[in-house]
């Protein structure tokens, strides 16, 4: 099992044994049980605890910092917007990939929409625009794609 993967079920089950649907860990405490560097806990909570995936991170740094996960409950719709207003105006193909991939698999989106969604912002069917409005163009079209979906 790969670190990261020990990580996420870490967390998870912090989740699962709390009352309230949320864990608060310091990363170095966290870091120092699992046997990691405190840079693979942020990796794990920036890619795996999304608000695509029905988590919300609030995070303290400093001396007694903490960082806590929160698993929310949206209907379908409240997570699609969600989505929608944390894209932003530009959007990377990395990013726009994890976003697509992320919905299909909560269930969001359906396997053939998220591969119309790809083939829609992929680099052939950008490859007539000048390089430096790829990014805006990419963002607005998967925020109007997704807005479909409402």
């Amino acid at each position: 099992m790969r670190m990261s993967d020990i990580i996420a079920e870490r967390i998870l089950q912090l989740i699962e044994e709390s009352d309230e649907n949320m864990a608060e860990i310091q990363r170095n405490e966290l870091a120092s049980i699992v046997g990691c560097a405190p840079s693979q806990i942020n990796y794990v909570l920036t890619s795996r605890f999304t608000p695509e995936r029905g988590f919300i991170i609030e995070s303290r740094r400093g001396g007694g910092g903490y960082v806590r996960i929160s698993r929310i409950q949206l209907n379908r719709s409240s997570a699609i917007m969600h989505i929608i207003n944390s894209v932003g105006d530009a959007l990377d193909p990395m990013d726009a990939r994890i976003i697509i991939e992320n919905c299909s698999q909560s269930g969001l989106i359906g396997l053939e929409t998220a591969r119309l969604m790809s083939s829609a912002i992929s680099g052939t069917a950008m490859a007539c625009v000048p390089q430096e409005y790829r990014m805006y163009l990419r963002a607005a079209i998967l925020k109007q794609m997704l807005l479909t979906q409402l």
